[in-house]
């Protein structure tokens, strides 16, 4: 199976490119949405999360508060590596987990922080969504209600547009509306259809 990383700043439309594909039948494996399962109430990797940073991060059920975590790990460098250090092996293995699962031609993994986690092993191809700063921002807090200096810090805290524009062996360019984005990956599509078929995946 051909497995396709698809990576993007906040905001950047991930989600909408993942339903996009998912309209085609392509199997979505999204590490946020495994992030949210590890991290509900009663979860191994919950308990050790509140056990680090403390129930100040709990939510009333037991789970994670996770814009206050959020808050934490995105003005401090060394919570967000601790922070890291419980779920990226974690998420890691769900998704290796979840591809062995599927039998379709390719997969889409949505993982945001491709880059970040040095994730580029467990995909073929890296697809990178890009977006000027400015309009991420404007997503961003019309979406999430946060501020700019929110934003601003979460965008800090990420690999830059150059850094991730340099591992893409494909790119969406998210600067019009949905009628571009259903093009473009429709386009991609039957590229990777095609790619799937053959015997060497070219990077």
């Amino acid at each position: 199976m051909l497995r396709i990383g698809l990576t993007g700043g906040i905001g950047s439309g991930k989600s909408t490119v993942a339903r996009l594909f998912a309209s085609h039948g392509v199997p979505v494996i999204d590490a946020d949405e495994i992030a949210h399962q590890l991290t509900r109430p009663g979860e191994p990797a919950t308990r050790q999360i509140l056990d680090t940073f403390g129930d100040s991060i709990a939510t009333p059920e037991g789970g994670i508060d996770r814009k206050r975590l959020g808050q934490r790990v995105f003005d401090s460098t060394e919570d967000r590596r601790r922070l890291e250090s419980i779920l990226h092996p974690l998420i890691r293995r769900e998704i290796e987990t979840a591809i062995k699962a599927h039998s379709a031609p390719y997969c889409l993994i949505v993982i945001p922080l491709l880059v970040e986690a040095r994730q580029r092993d467990l995909v073929d191809r890296v697809l990178v969504i890009d977006l000027d700063e400015t309009r991420q921002i404007e997503h961003v807090r019309a979406r999430d209600g946060r501020s700019e200096p929110e934003v601003r810090a979460i965008l800090k805290a990420q690999a830059g547009r150059r850094e991730r524009c340099a591992i893409a062996d494909d790119l969406i360019v998210n600067n019009s509306d949905l009628d571009s984005l259903r093009t473009q990956v429709d386009t991609l599509h039957k590229r990777y259809l095609e790619l799937a078929t053959q015997t060497a995946v070219p990077r």
